[in-house]
């Protein structure tokens, strides 16, 4: 047998180079393209690039907010603040003007705090007004201010209401019943009502590197407080009077009201009345705290009144 001859510096690869080339010549242009397309792995990249981005969801509504302080008109802040008429004219004058939370960001949260005392009573009134922004291409500013409202509802030990699947099985933003503006619930929100996330969805509120809430104030109670014994809803169990879910008030809303013991001789009902309209979240807190033999706060009068700030400032927002 003859053995074939080596052939310095040539490999097979080379060998079958020169075959491929050898045809191309041969074969003429049409199976010289094909030998000149691109590579299997690049078709599949030019495909996938040929594809529909996925859709972007809408931003909210609102990009700017209010100045609060001069949110409420008088009139309502001497009701809020019957304290106030009996103060001498500059100290009037300022607890009507009020005080503006310190935020590095107007656009993004506003509020304002009043207050007025007498030796018997004091009343402080404070308003948190925060506009939601998604930083997640697939989940709406209106999901993401959801989820957020959500967890202060859930927070407050109010329970989310049962919301029916729609018609066509859409999912459905808790606390609303409508579809979510993306098709499908804000991250975490299922998390936060209590239900299993789906399989490898992690249950958080935010995607990593959205930045911290632009202000000092908790998302809770104004700072400020009282630290004593509360019992939320305590003295308004009355039918209609318990913490709740409120309709008619923007998107979705819901009232808390806490009695609380503070010191020896002292009683404090706080009412909170929070709602989402759209992307911007509105939390009103109404304080009565009265001292020695006065009669504790009257449970319906803070709420009323509560309330009818909150739907001022609803329809605030509408204009």
């Amino acid at each position: 047998m003859q053995r074939k001859r080596y052939a310095p510096g040539r490999t097979r690869s080379a060998a079958r180079t020169a075959v491929v080339l050898a045809l191309g010549l041969g074969l003429g242009t049409g199976l010289t393209a094909c030998s000149a397309g691109a590579p299997a792995d690049d078709i599949a990249v030019d495909a996938k690039a040929g594809q529909a981005a996925a859709p972007v969801a809408p931003p909210g509504r609102y990009r700017t907010l209010f100045e609060p302080c001069g949110a409420v008109p008088q009139a309502t802040l001497k009701d809020l603040l019957p304290g106030a008429a009996a103060l001498p004219d500059v100290e009037r004058d300022k607890a009507y003007r009020g005080v503006a939370a310190v935020t590095y960001d107007t656009d993004r949260r506003v509020g304002c705090t009043w207050r007025a005392d007498t030796p018997d009573t004091s009343h402080r009134l404070s308003l948190d007004i925060e506009r939601v922004v998604s930083y997640d291409a697939a989940v709406s500013d209106d999901d993401r201010a959801q989820e957020v409202y959500v967890r202060k509802q859930l927070a407050a030990g109010i329970p989310l209401p049962a919301v029916p699947p729609t018609a066509t099985g859409a999912p459905t933003n808790p606390a609303t019943g409508a579809p979510s503006a993306t098709g499908k619930p804000a991250e975490g929100v299922s998390a936060l009502a209590g239900e299993a996330p789906s399989a490898g969805t992690p249950a958080t509120s935010a995607p990593a590197g959205t930045p911290a809430t632009p202000t000092g104030t908790p998302t809770g109670a104004p700072s400020g407080a009282p630290t004593g014994s509360a019992t939320p809803g305590a003295g308004s169990t009355a039918t209609g009077l318990e913490p709740r879910v409120l309709d008619g008030l923007g998107d979705v809303a819901y009232l808390d009201d806490v009695l609380s013991t503070v010191g020896a001789n002292s009683r404090e009902r706080a009412v909170s009345v929070v709602f989402r309209t759209s992307n911007v979240i509105v939390t009103v807190w109404y304080r009565e705290q009265t001292t020695g033999s006065a009669e504790a706060p009257d449970s319906a009068e803070l709420q009323g009144k509560a309330r009818n700030l909150a739907r001022q400032l609803a329809e605030r927002l509408e204009e």
